[in-house]
């Protein structure tokens, strides 16, 4: 294992965000949202992204990403009542997988207090076999690729 320490990116580092609630639950007997809350919040995230743009139908569509990877880095503590806003981008955009980078805002801070990142592959839901990311999928995604951030 490295020993190199990361810092937290900024807003200024993703390309979009979400907004979710924190909720009284969340919090744990340490005083702080669990960690296992954070990986909801990017879940959550990304197929509200989706859904917005009329990429997913949870219920209908035919091509489905299904999470085979997530990693979170923590900095600083959220609590419940804070709003959390998650800031998203593409890393990599693959034939039938891609990776998004997520970061965690608390409140009207710059700095994030978690980065991670999620990874979707695109199934068939009948078959659950890996296919193409559909084209309407493909090009919602590619307005979250890194590259467009100037």
């Amino acid at each position: 294992m490295s020993n190199q320490k990361h810092s937290p990116p900024t807003r200024a580092d993703f390309v979009a965000f979400e907004d979710v609630h924190s909720r009284w639950m969340d919090n744990d007997a340490y005083g702080h949202i669990n960690n296992v809350v954070y990986y909801s919040f990017f879940d959550t995230a990304v197929n509200r992204y989706l859904i917005e743009r009329n990429v997913l139908d949870i219920a209908k569509s035919e091509t489905i990403g299904l999470v085979i990877e997530t990693q979170c880095k923590y900095f600083a503590p959220i609590v419940y009542p804070d709003l959390i806003h998650v800031g998203l981008k593409v890393a990599h955009l693959g034939n039938s997988s891609v990776k998004y980078e997520v970061a965690i805002f608390r409140n009207d801070e710059n700095v994030a207090s978690a980065l991670g990142y999620f990874v979707h592959v695109y199934v068939d839901r009948a078959s659950n076999k890996p296919t193409p990311i559909p084209q309407n999928v493909r090009a919602v995604l590619q307005e979250l690729v890194i590259a467009h951030l100037n």
